[in-house]
């Protein structure tokens, strides 16, 4: 683990250097620097479409060869996957702005509902702070209703669930839940 570690750090460094300075070039070097070292759960394109993987690469880390194939051998099935465009348009609906940058951070962020550790740790992000960071900066009003600091992950499905007029938790209210620790609290 610590040369896992030195690598996506030191990758990190290279492709923090390479491009633009917003702040989703941070978390976008820390997700390809993650990808690039196997520490993710994110695809191929880091599950974008082909081209719009290479624009991204080209406008944000021109200078670094980001392999197009995950370096883990992950491959998610999409099909399975049938919230897939309900996820898209809950982000969207929820967007900063509507630009290239933005859109494929929605896509990254769909990618890594696939995975099966949190979130944060799908996406290959270092912690759990960066990704409420990234929602935030990205999704503002959707980060503000995660005022109880649930679990992003859930939070999303939560919201799906919630926009459909479905309520599949027994419990009148979280704060009643059993399963209280499962949704909320820290993400280790």
């Amino acid at each position: 683990m610590p040369r896992l570690q030195d690598d996506r750090e030191r990758l990190y460094s290279r492709l923090k250097s390479q491009a633009i300075a917003t702040p989703n070039h941070e978390w976008l070097a820390c997700i390809v620097a993650s990808w690039c070292a196997g520490a993710s759960a994110l695809p191929d394109y880091l599950g974008l479409e082909p081209l719009q993987f290479n624009e991204l690469v080209d406008h944000f880390f021109p200078d670094c060869d980001v392999p197009e194939q995950a370096p883990s051998g992950i491959r998610l099935d999409f099909s399975r996957m049938l919230e897939r465009d309900d996820l898209v348009n809950l982000l969207k609906q929820y967007s900063q702005a509507y630009t290239f940058e933005n859109n494929c951070i929605i896509s990254i962020i769909v990618a890594g509902c696939l995975g099966s550790d949190h979130l944060w740790q799908d996406l290959g992000l270092w912690s759990r702070g960066q990704l409420s960071d990234m929602l935030g900066y990205n999704f503002p009003g959707l980060a503000a209703k995660n005022d109880k600091d649930m679990k992003w992950k859930k939070f999303l499905y939560k919201q799906l669930c919630e926009a459909e007029g479905l309520y599949l938790c027994r419990a009148p209210s979280c704060d009643v839940c059993a399963d209280y620790a499962k949704c909320y609290g820290p993400e280790d």
